[in-house]
């Protein structure tokens, strides 16, 4: 029995594998985002918690934002109490509320699946992509940079990466970006 229950696992997990490589390799997004989120999904990014299991020595083991849990990339793009209000923000706008899983596969998954009225599949991949790319982006600042957390920052780059992919990728998408990004509620909704 235990054997057949690890089978059936195996077959749901690599299907899931499959669904999210399948809808992250056709966003048009630029390629080393596409790989980023790859790494992502796949919890293959370098972040404290993984260069240690990978026995790198690394002196801080502590999330840079919140400094009080393991960086890991549930916690880091997810969990921690700096980035769970820009998830939150997104959901204001469209008026609803979600769990949010904290391991990247479902988090992805659950992202690129729900069914919003007005709202873009498309638009919400991107979102989710945009979000990812510039919490890691903002990351690395903190770390490699010394920088310290700016959760405005943060979102004014979100911003302005999930408009110039849409820009680029919907035909007719001409909403100016200082439009797009002084009300995000209206502009996002297709």
């Amino acid at each position: 029995m235990g054997s057949a229950y690890r089978a059936l696992n195996q077959f749901i997990i690599e299907e899931d594998d499959e669904r999210a490589f399948s809808i992250l390799w056709k966003l048009k997004i630029p390629s080393k985002v596409s790989h980023f989120a790859w790494r992502l999904v796949r919890d293959r990014l370098p972040t404290r918690m993984n260069l240690r299991s990978q026995n790198v020595v690394t002196d801080e083991v502590c999330c840079p934002f919140c400094l009080n849990h393991n960086e890991d990339a549930g916690h880091l793009f997810f969990g921690c109490t700096k980035v769970m209000p820009l998830w939150w923000e997104i959901l204001s706008w469209i008026n609803t509320l979600f769990v949010f899983p904290e391991r990247p596969k479902e988090h992805f998954l659950q992202h690129s699946q729900c069914i919003l009225n007005g709202i873009s599949q498309h638009r919400w991949q991107i979102w989710w992509t945009s979000l990812t790319w510039c919490t890691w982006n903002h990351r690395n600042r903190i770390v490699f940079s010394g920088d310290s957390f700016d959760g405005k920052k943060l979102m004014d780059d979100v911003l302005f990466f999930c408009w110039s992919w849409l820009k680029n990728l919907e035909k007719g998408f001409g909403i100016p970006c200082y439009l797009w990004s002084s009300n995000t509620r209206a502009a996002f909704f297709v």
